[in-house]
């Protein structure tokens, strides 16, 4: 015998619709738009900073550079994790939803209807999908049809690999038939593309260390310059210099080192190492997801690292 689902009683329409908007209203609002507006104002205010310490009206701890390079991390961190970490709840969802497909298709083997079965299923435990599925249950004893309440979840979770499967669903579920062969062939289908994903996942993952690795042997390469390089070369300036005066002369004929240079230098290696990081992280995010917000994390990790070797450790 099917289970039967027992809905709670109404004492009227309005109380009904009342508790259905009250049950659709526990969505979690997007916060991306709270999160960009409110990186790009700590960006304006750094940035301001940096200016202000450029022009010398405030005595500030730090250079202006770093101010702008504090600025970019501020615009780069927030959204980049905040993506990455959307993705990876998505990714879990997406991971279980195999597995919910295949019980609601083995209730459905019972003579259950769809509705029936999705709210036995809902008992279930499936990591992150679980809120989202028990959600989908209580929209159904409420009286929202089992198709709404599919399509309400392609929209609450909006992934490729949900919305395709749940109109394939719907679309079933509305043209009558065997539902559970359908649901049972959907499960299958989901459980490939995952394990797909995953595959590519790995080797794509190769590919951004070789990008870590390629950005990390760059700062070391700029390291040895700074560290080694040009203070060798300021130092022989210098002599250069001192031996002209005592000679009394304005330079030595055939050697010109220009001291005042070697600054400008080490501000350019700098900035390249700013661009050199931007640029690798949205690479590395590129080739990992073919996303530039995931690629945002990346470009913080490495412009971290870079400001920390290169205006910390070895300033």
């Amino acid at each position: 015998m099917p289970a039967e689902v027992s809905a709670p009683k109404y004492t009227s329409a309005k109380d009904k619709e009342k508790a259905l908007k009250s049950i659709l209203a526990t969505e979690k609002a997007d916060k991306t738009k709270t999160l960009i507006a409110s990186s790009l104002a700590v960006v304006v205010l750094l940035s301001f900073m940096g200016v202000l310490d450029n022009m010398g009206s405030l005595p500030l701890p730090f250079e202006p550079v770093d101010w702008f390079i504090f600025a970019a991390l501020a615009f780069l961190g927030p959204y980049g994790f905040y993506v990455s970490t959307k993705e990876r709840h998505t990714r879990e969802i997406e991971t279980r939803l195999p597995d919910f497909l295949r019980d609601v298709a083995e209730a459905g083997r019972f003579g259950m209807t769809l509705a029936d079965a999705i709210v036995v299923a809902s008992s279930g435990r499936y990591g992150r999908l679980t809120p989202e599925i028990k959600k989908m249950a209580a929209q159904i004893e409420w009286g929202v049809p089992a198709s709404e309440a599919i399509r309400l979840l392609a929209e609450r979770v909006k992934t490729p690999l949900v919305t395709r499967m749940a109109s394939i669903i719907r679309k079933a579920n509305d043209a009558g038939g065997n539902v559970a062969d359908v649901l049972s062939m959907v499960s299958h289908d989901a459980k490939e593309s995952i394990l797909t994903q995953e595959e590519r996942n790995v080797t794509m993952s190769t590919y951004v260390m070789v990008v870590y690795i390629s950005f990390f042997v760059f700062i070391a390469t700029i390291l040895i310059l700074e560290v080694q390089f040009l203070p060798k070369m300021e130092e022989a300036g210098r002599s250069v210099n001192d031996a002209a005066v005592e000679m009394r002369l304005t330079s030595i004929p055939g050697v010109n080192i220009q001291v005042s240079a070697i600054a400008e230098v080490s501000f350019i290696f700098l900035l390249s190492v700013i661009v050199h990081a931007i640029g690798d992280g949205i690479l590395a995010g590129v080739i990992q997801n073919g996303s530039i917000p995931i690629g945002m994390r990346h470009s913080f990790i490495m412009l971290l690292c870079g400001f920390v070797c290169l205006r910390v450790l070895f300033a």
